[in-house]
């Protein structure tokens, strides 16, 4: 037999004898997707969260056929293609900060987490909520064979909207307001009333408000904490602290933090957001010395009288006014008493001083200072002035000369009454 013949006679028994490939063809099934909020779904007011939501697909295939001559599909009828989601707030209080998200698929039996980036308000009643989730989804819904080798496609959209019930906690939210102060000025201690108000959904049990820094605010609390009890909702109380304002401090509204700590409805003490409120702080008290400059001569012992205004906004308890002598100045009496300085009071202060014979004829500015005491009895000193001093030609004879003509005048006396007693 002819070679040629022979081999093209068994290509064609093998081919004869190859089985049949087999394909796959469903008879129903499609998705099914459910979500829940993965975790704990109870918010505060106030907050800012992050919901992850779960969606899974719970969608089975309940028949299939596998037998030759059927072309394999590139998509199972149970995946839902395509998937985007979105979640909004309904009716519930609260904003969701994230835009809908493209997901991808999700096959059967599968399931991804979705974040979603939401902000409860702060006054966001307490109470169950449901947030609606859409859902968009494309499916294969049917798949229909010509021949042996061509096969046509029919997807089918969905749009499905699905509820998160969310729980919103009861808790309080707080309203403040100043009603006055006493003796705030800066550089002072002094003292601040609150009206606190529980504006919230649930009492506040042994309640006890708090102030704190705001930054760096110069008002600063001395008293942080005032017990004020048990405060129902709409219920108020007053609050007193005791704060210091920094020296630095204008005469302006600065702000200081505020909140409160109290026990719930489930016996947990917890603590209500942070308010911010502004506080009122009056001027500094500061003093000027307005007296002309002094005249003196060098060698000279003198009183030299210096006047202070009080030009700031509070009044000044106990002043005592001082002086600091340096060369070419001396003084045993440096410090004198001006008594309660009201603002735009004045007082005049004399000290006693003595300018060496060596001094240069110039100006000088010695530095004096006032301590007093603020109407809460601290004791405060003021900022450094200048007193200036004009020192002017010496007074001629100097002093040690003086005494030595008369140590000399009375030496020579008692030798001539010594030669004259000798005489006798």
């Amino acid at each position: 037999m002819n070679i040629r013949y022979l081999l093209i006679f068994i290509l064609i028994g093998g081919l004869l004898a190859a089985p049949a490939l087999a394909g796959t063809k469903y008879m129903s099934g499609g998705p099914d997707l459910t979500a829940a909020i993965s975790g704990s779904n109870e918010f505060a007011p106030g907050q800012e969260v992050t919901i992850l939501v779960n969606v899974e697909n719970q969608g089975l295939i309940d028949m299939k056929f596998v037998q030759s001559g059927i072309v394999e599909r590139d998509d199972l009828p149970n995946t839902a293609k395509l998937v985007k989601v979105a979640l909004a707030a309904g009716d519930a209080p609260l904003i969701i900060k994230t835009d809908p998200q493209m997901v991808g698929d999700i096959q059967g039996g599968k399931s991804i987490q979705v974040p979603f980036v939401a902000r409860i308000k702060s006054d966001a009643p307490a109470g169950s909520y449901n947030l609606p989730f859409h859902i968009q989804y494309t499916y294969l819904q049917s798949a229909e064979q010509y021949g042996q080798d061509s096969i046509e496609y029919r997807y089918k959209e969905m749009d499905e909207t699905l509820d998160l019930p969310v729980k919103i906690k009861p808790t309080i939210n707080v309203a403040a307001k100043m009603v006055s102060t006493e003796q705030l000025n800066a550089g002072n201690e002094g003292y601040i009333v609150f009206t606190v108000q529980n504006a919230g959904f649930e009492d506040a049990g042994s309640a006890i408000v708090k102030i704190v820094r705001n930054g760096n605010s110069p008002v600063i609390p001395t008293d942080s904490s005032v017990y004020i009890g048990d405060l129902p909702v709409n219920g108020t109380a007053e609050a007193r602290f005791k704060v210091a304002i920094s020296r630095d401090a204008g005469e302006q509204t600065y702000p200081l933090d505020l909140y409160l700590v109290y026990t719930n409805h489930e016996g947990d003490t917890v603590s209500s957001d942070i308010v911010t409120i502004g506080v009122l702080v009056g001027g500094r008290i500061d003093f000027t010395v307005i007296s002309d400059p002094q005249q003196v001569k060098a060698g000279q012992k003198t009183v030299i009288e210096v006047e202070y205004e009080n030009t700031g906004a509070a009044t000044a308890y106990s002043a005592q006014a001082r002086i600091s002598a340096v060369d070419p100045f001396t003084s045993n009496d440096d410090t004198a008493f001006l008594g309660d300085l009201h603002p735009g009071d004045k007082a005049l202060a004399r000290y006693e001083v003595s300018i060496d014979q060596s001094a240069t004829q110039k100006e000088y500015g010695l530095d004096s200072e006032i301590r007093y005491r603020d109407a809460l009895d601290n004791s405060q000193i003021s900022d450094t002035m200048k007193v200036r001093i004009v020192v002017g030609e010496s007074t001629g004879i100097n002093p040690v000369l003086i005494i030595v003509v008369i140590l000399a005048v009375l030496g020579g006396a008692a030798y001539y009454v010594f030669v004259h007693k000798k005489k006798r």
